[in-house]
């Protein structure tokens, strides 16, 4: 990109944020907010119900689990694409664009009548949820300025806390007392709602430009972070007898897909139109804040994934009973958002992120000492001591790694963020979930107790002994720059 170009895009983004323009940058950044909500609350309502529906089509619970890795997967091909979208496209044209085919998903969905059908419901879901969130984060980066950035990022997280933790139980509600339709009939109109009132208010905020697409990029990338989500994914089953191939030779097409990737993008950067912009990790608090969103995530997920088993397999509590006690921890990040996004705006990153790390990783050792009558309580209050290093760790994480990079690369930034996101989460639900279920098979298969809870120790144990990487990381954060540099050589 050229130096006048680069030149336009920080004057538009300049005035985009001038003071006369409040009004307006408010109203779209909330219709974008209220829409966000709506589909990540839809992305984890399906999880309680996909046994019940599994038996509704008589269908076997592999075919089943498509309901979930179609909707990954899916995420996982279209949010390396939203970088050329947002370049390309309007705010408006991608907020109705990525609302209609969410809409269209969750309508098509109610009358489903085969499994197959409902998956490609799915997808077409999972399409529109994939850029909602890139959307989101690039228009907030154009809209606030770098002074109130924090206080926004904190009511984003709101969002990103409350929304998923709300929809396991909202889910098992449907569930315990309607038919499994009403999980789609109860969404599909506020998803209208939204819809409705972002055609009639919703602003272009932002000026797209001519943007080439190398097809041949959209190609490789669906197949890196496809096949190592997929292939992540399937290592991350408790079923040790099911036949891994599929998962191994997906796996290894990921990577190899994600190496030519990248020299690809590598190659394309030259005549500025690639795929994924990677000179974003040419900034030094992008590079670090993504290598401790790897941790983090990956950390979050596979403990996010392992506590419910826990509380369902060895201290066999019912399942709404589980999602009583997991969402406290949602509704307190809610809280905490905010609050963390002003102290950020007032203090900066480092004394945030650093105890918050410390904090999570405390918590990851705590849960190695988990047994077969650990009284839940503890658990509730360890989990709510863990949702508060997250609060304090990913909202200023965000701020950071965004508000480093040059602002012709925001929209690349957001779907590296995105697409870093969906492998470091698959990754780490498939090793602590790999690591419990082969604990427990040499001590004498899942189905024992006892071995059950030592497999679920060992993995924690490797989660905290990950986590002490991410704890050394903080200490490498340096002090923003006011300006980004886009270099190794700014901000000390």
């Amino acid at each position: 990109m050229t130096s006048e170009t680069i030149s336009s895009v920080e004057d538009r983004i300049a005035a985009a944020q001038h003071p006369d323009n409040a009004a307006r940058n408010s109203l779209v950044i909330n219709l974008l907010l209220a829409s966000a909500f709506v589909v990540m609350l839809n992305e984890t309502i399906m999880n309680v119900a996909i046994p019940t529906i599994r038996d509704a089509f008589g269908t076997t619970p592999s075919a089943a689990q498509w309901l979930a890795t179609a909707f990954l997967l899916t995420m996982a091909v279209v949010i390396p694409i939203s970088g050329f979208l947002l370049q390309r496209f309007s705010t408006r044209t991608i907020f109705m664009l990525a609302l209609s085919l969410f809409s269209a998903g969750t309508a098509l969905a109610i009358f489903a009548p085969s499994l197959e059908m409902l998956v490609f419901c799915r997808v077409v879901q999972a399409s529109g949820t994939a850029v909602m969130m890139p959307l989101l984060m690039t228009t907030v980066m154009t809209l606030v300025p770098p002074q109130n950035r924090g206080r926004m990022m904190g009511n984003i997280s709101v969002v990103m806390s409350l929304a998923p933790a709300a929809g396991p139980v909202v889910g098992g509600l449907i569930i315990s007392y309607l038919p499994w339709h009403y999980i789609f009939i109860l969404v599909l109109p506020i998803a209208l709602i939204a819809l409705t009132v972002g055609a009639r208010r919703m602003v272009n905020v932002t000026e797209p430009h001519k943007a080439s697409l190398d097809v041949l990029s959209v190609i490789l990338s669906a197949f890196a972070f496809g096949g190592l989500v997929y292939g992540l994914s399937g290592l991350g089953t408790v079923d040790a007898s099911a036949d891994q191939t599929t998962t191994w030779i997906a796996l290894g097409v990921g990577v190899v897909a994600m190496i030519v990737f990248i020299w690809r993008q590598i190659s394309l950067q030259r005549k500025g139109s690639p795929l994924l912009d990677l000179r974003t990790f040419k900034s030094y608090n992008f590079t670090v804040a993504n290598v401790m969103f790897v941790i983090g995530m990956a950390s979050m997920f596979g403990s996010l994934n392992l506590l419910p088993y826990y509380l369902q397999n060895v201290l066999k509590l019912e399942p709404v009973y589980i999602g009583l006690i997991l969402l406290p921890g949602g509704l307190w990040m809610a809280m905490l958002g905010p609050f963390v996004g002003r102290l950020y705006d007032k203090f900066g990153p480092k004394p945030l992120i650093i105890p918050a790390m410390i904090v999570i990783s405390a918590v990851l050792w705590a849960m190695t000492l988990l047994g077969t009558a650990t009284w839940w309580p503890l658990i509730l209050v360890g989990y709510l001591i863990m949702c508060t290093g997250f609060s304090f760790l990913f909202g200023p994480l965000f701020t950071l790694s965004l508000g480093a990079v040059k602002p012709d690369l925001y929209s690349h930034a957001s779907a590296l963020l995105g697409s870093i996101q969906q492998v470091a989460g698959a990754a780490g639900v498939a090793l602590l979930i790999a690591v419990m279920a082969s604990r427990a098979q040499a001590l004498g298969g899942i189905d024992n107790v006892e071995a059950l809870a030592s497999g679920i120790r060992m993995a924690f144990l490797i989660g905290a002994i990950i986590s002490l990487a991410a704890v050394v990381t903080t200490f490498f954060i340096r002090k923003p720059d006011p300006v980004p540099q886009g270099d190794w050589g700014g901000g000390h």
